[in-house]
């Protein structure tokens, strides 16, 4: 069983020609609504690729008996959820202009519940974007940790990231939350990366990279026809984390993430093109051969 620690979101994506600076505007050329949420989204793509699943999360009284509810509930996934009444599920306001670059305005709502709820203990969970104090709580007390800071980078203190780090097997981040990291901690992307067992780091469509033993590995993308960019990083974390429990090599992992957002940037929305796992192996042998396993412990 995986668990995934984080927000579940209602999201609002739109398409504009530019992002506009301070005090200036710009047109929405598109707007559609769609499930959503870090965490929610990494559980969707783990339920669809055949992985057990449990989210933790914080959702309003507007979420019982939603579609988002029966959507979960159609793809399987365990929920150990705070119910916050008189409060919004978390909504997420995402523009992304013409060029591919993004801005997300997030309304927590019930997520704010995070910070006082009670931090369980788990054998091997992954922590998406919550509550810091939640996250640093929950590291402290779980067996395997997996971490990505996501957007909330920002709003770790020095002292919470260093212990978060203390207590995370796998980092995972992109380019631009790898350098507010290493400016938060005074460090460099290399003492960064020693700091753990393992480090992914994402860089859009320019690939990925795997830090591990010392070494690192470039894993680049899978060319396919851009729509959106929107939860490709979240597609990548269910792929990964899917096939470390089978027991996938570290380089095959990542290459299995990479194929997973692959499909999820073909359309818009975070959940609405997800691959099972016939349909990635299908295009992870087209690209990358044959995924190797680590060896079976006698």
């Amino acid at each position: 069983m995986i668990h995934i620690v984080g927000h579940t979101a209602v999201d609002h994506i739109s398409r504009v020609h530019h992002l506009p600076k301070a005090n200036q505007s710009t047109h929405i050329t598109d707007r559609q609504v769609f499930f959503g949420g870090g965490a929610a989204n990494i559980a969707a793509g783990i339920a669809v690729l055949g992985e057990a699943v449990t989210l933790h999360s914080c959702v309003g009284d507007d979420f019982a008996g939603s579609d988002y509810e029966q959507w979960m509930d159609n793809l399987g996934i365990h929920r150990q959820f705070f119910e916050v009444p008189g409060t919004h599920t978390p909504t997420a306001f995402m523009f992304t202009d013409e060029a591919g670059s993004q801005m997300t305005f997030f309304e927590w709502g019930a997520s704010k519940a995070f910070a006082m709820a009670e931090a369980p203990a788990l054998p091997l969970v992954h922590m998406a974007t919550a509550d810091p104090d939640f996250n640093c709580r929950v590291a402290e007390k779980s067996e395997f940790v997996s971490f990505d800071p996501g957007q909330d980078v920002f709003w770790y203190t020095k002292e919470q990231l260093k212990s978060i780090i203390s207590n995370t097997d796998i980092l995972f981040a992109n380019q631009h939350e790898v350098q507010q990291m290493c400016t938060t901690l005074g460090v460099t992307r290399e003492v960064l990366t020693k700091q753990v067992t393992m480090a992914i780091f994402t860089m859009s469509g320019d690939g990925s990279t795997l830090y591990i033993g010392g070494r690192e590995y470039f894993i680049p993308v899978v060319p396919v026809t851009l729509s959106d960019p929107t939860g490709a990083g979240d597609a990548y974390r269910a792929g990964f984390l899917s096939a470390y429990v089978r027991g996938y090599t570290p380089l095959s992992c990542c290459r299995i993430g990479t194929v997973t957002a692959s499909y999820v940037v073909e359309h818009v929305g975070c959940q609405t093109h997800l691959p099972t796992w016939t349909q990635m192996l299908e295009r992870y042998r087209a690209n990358f051969g044959t995924p190797e396993s680590l060896p079976v412990k006698v």
